[in-house]
């Protein structure tokens, strides 16, 4: 199946990039600042779910950003849609197949670090997995990686410093967090909250764990960014609504353009 998603989009793109972009609730509008030369409806693509998300597009799109060839996920999989995790991770493999080297995904999340407000940027440092599955289990195919890989940098420390240089030289805020990966597709409760803190999390979603963990099978190297689009924990008496969630999120998307965009020039 990986084989043939891959041979279906080379066939439509020919040249194939080695960096991609996961692109998260509400931050989908990087793509707008793409020079597109190809877009691929996810429902055109074999053997591709079909994100059912409101604020997720469904678009596979190849171009320039930052003077780079890139391609773009407008739009992800979420495990709390009713997909296996074989399903969520798949676009991963696929990038893999075609070359990609470099992974940039991001993600709309709920703070509950004190010094976060709504509308930070969080570059991602590492992750905690509380899905209750793993995309690795089940037979592992050596040619796709290691049965047992190490996940000790996750989140690559060269990239993270390309970030911080970015933001000391743009003025940009920039939060650094562990990143807590729970299935959803409810909010946290406050207890909850407290108790993601407590085990080590700044800021906790929905998605990016699995991919995370696939790409680090895969041999990819991964940067990550959350937009903190909402607070939580046992003092703050919050209700965020999805809408509210994507709003933060394009309010944020300034601050994200520029330093994925100025990232892209470092590679």
């Amino acid at each position: 199946m990986i084989e043939e998603t891959a041979s279906f989009i080379r066939a439509k793109v020919g040249e194939t990039p080695e960096i991609a972009i996961i692109l998260g609730s509400g931050l989908g509008n990087l793509a707008d600042h793409m020079d597109v030369s190809c877009e691929i409806d996810y429902h055109d693509i074999p053997n591709f779910p079909v994100s059912t998300v409101e604020g997720h597009a469904g678009k596979l799109i190849f171009g320039k950003l930052g003077g780079k060839y890139v391609m773009a996920m407008k739009g992800r999989f979420h495990y709390y849609e009713g997909y296996g995790m074989k399903q969520v991770t798949f676009p991963v493999r696929v990038m893999q197949k075609l070359g990609v080297k470099t992974l940039f995904v991001s993600n709309a999340a709920g703070g509950m670090n004190k010094e976060f407000r709504v509308g930070d940027v969080m570059v991602i440092t590492d992750h905690i997995n509380l899905f209750p599955e793993n995309p690795l289990r089940g037979k592992n195919y050596s040619e796709l990686g290691t049965r047992f890989p190490a996940m000790t940098e996750a989140y690559k420390k060269y990239l993270v410093k390309y970030a911080d240089e970015i933001a000391e030289s743009c003025g940009l805020r920039l939060m650094h967090g562990v990143y807590v990966g729970t299935t959803g597709p409810t909010f946290e409760t406050p207890a909850e909250y407290e108790y993601f803190r407590v085990i080590g999390g700044d800021a906790v979603g929905m998605s990016t764990v699995p991919e995370v963990i696939v790409a680090n099978h895969a041999g990819i190297d991964v940067f990550g960014v959350s937009v903190i689009t909402d607070l939580g924990g046992k003092d703050i008496d919050y209700v965020p609504t999805h809408e509210e969630v994507q709003q933060a999120a394009e309010t944020a998307a300034p601050v994200m353009v520029k330093l994925i965009t100025e990232m892209l020039k470092k590679l």
